[in-house]
């Protein structure tokens, strides 16, 4: 049997398995989320953590579509980031996308960075600065 949690050893029997701790601002109290798929199906089982985000449908969504290019970024020395600050707000990502352990922050520093967070905002918590609101 694969296990269930999203810890550093190990699988996950989910195709998304993933915890998200987002904090909002330096100093403040992170928020947890988390997010379970199986074939599209949020938190099969019962006994599972339930996917606590506040629309995790759209999360799912939003990880199947982009989280290849997100979580496994191609190299691309050619990429230019505009020089814009988003805001304070960070989100950690571990767990397991497609079999693939998965360990990914998430910022608001610059452009590309801002763009990553709007690309996922659902699996972010959708919270304050996680919809790109500055």
């Amino acid at each position: 049997m694969v296990s269930a949690d999203n810890s550093d050893t190990g699988t996950s029997e989910y195709d998304i398995d993933l915890t998200v701790t987002l904090t909002e601002a330096p100093g403040a109290e992170s928020r947890v989320f988390h997010l379970r798929s199986a074939a599209g199906i949020i938190s099969p089982d019962p006994d599972a953590v339930d996917s606590n985000l506040p629309d995790a449908a759209a999360a799912v969504a939003a990880v199947e579509q982009f989280g290849e290019e997100v979580f496994f970024p191609e190299p691309r020395p050619d990429r230019i980031c505009t020089q814009q600050y988003g805001g304070p707000q960070v989100a950690v990502v571990k767990g397991w996308f497609r079999g693939r352990k998965v360990h990914s922050q998430f910022s608001r520093t610059d452009g590309c960075e801002i763009a990553r967070w709007k690309a996922l905002a659902s699996l972010l918590g959708n919270t304050g600065g996680s919809t790109g609101a500055v």
